[in-house]
């Protein structure tokens, strides 16, 4: 089967009398948005093999299907994949954590957009298609996609992958759907925002979720709000529409109260 991975949450929702024993494995293809980590592993447990296909319209639909966590088996019409340093335009290292603009080349990525030069000069370099995706290269050679571009919070200097924080949150036991943004802020320019949709069974406070953050991440990347609600609104095909949740972002207060962690809560920070 095919689907978003929004599926993957009523399937783990569902209630006893709603399930059936599974006798083999069901592969799901699923794309539109990367599941955390720990959403695959709950379906990998529940009789599913996932497979993550990464990809953009510009690139005729699928570019890169994922192993677990990162992605790097190309599509046959797909001839390069890099991450680069888009003002060298060099790779970055096989070292899993400097980041880097992924790019494709091959037969598959579009000509350049309709009667539009303009935007499809801005698309392309030395032969290559810029995503506006960014990710990293394990040593491995497979691809780990952290953000988009456009979604990378920028708060005093630092780059905040939205996607690295939501995977974390994700693993809190009360969260079922989450969506990290950028917010306004007064001192750091922006700062980590999340939308979070608890379990039917959960209960869980900002406080709470914060003093988590502490524990589990380092202290530059710590959210500054969080706003709980019902569900979060989504395209036709299963995608978040951050754009609004932005947009709810900027309207939101900053306040300047951070919960102690009164256990090695600096460790790791910044």
């Amino acid at each position: 089967m095919c689907c978003a991975p929004a599926i993957f949450n009523i399937l783990i929702e569902a209630k006893p009398h709603e399930r059936h024993d599974i006798t083999s494995k069901i592969n799901i293809l699923t794309g539109g948005a990367p599941p955390p980590a720990a959403l695959l592993e709950m379906m990998e447990d529940l009789g599913f093999h996932i497979m993550h296909a990464y990809g953009l319209t510009k690139a005729t639909g699928p570019a890169l299907a994922r192993l677990k966590a990162c992605q790097g088996v190309s599509i046959l019409t797909l001839a390069d994949v890099n991450v680069i340093n888009k003002e060298s335009m060099e790779s970055v290292p096989h070292d899993g954590t400097t980041i880097g603009e992924i790019v494709l080349r091959g037969s598959s990525i579009m000509k350049g957009y309709l009667k539009d030069e303009k935007d499809t000069a801005k698309s392309f370099e030395k032969g290559w298609f810029l995503t506006g995706d960014v990710g990293v290269i394990h040593t491995d050679g497979y691809i780990e996609i952290k953000d988009r571009s456009k979604d990378v919070i920028i708060s005093a200097g630092e780059n905040i992958s939205s996607v690295e924080i939501e995977s974390i949150l994700f693993k809190h036991p009360t969260i079922l759907e989450t969506v990290v943004v950028a917010m306004p802020h007064p001192r750091w320019g922006e700062s980590p925002c999340a939308f979070v949709v608890l379990k039917k069974s959960g209960s869980t406070t900002e406080s709470e979720i914060l003093v988590y953050c502490l524990k589990h991440m380092p202290k530059f990347m710590v959210l500054k709000k969080v706003v709980f609600v019902k569900e979060l609104s989504k395209t036709g095909t299963g995608k978040v529409m951050k754009m609004e949740l932005r947009k709810v972002a900027k309207s939101l207060q900053i306040f300047e109260t951070t919960p102690t962690y009164n256990k090695d809560s600096d460790k790791g920070s910044h």
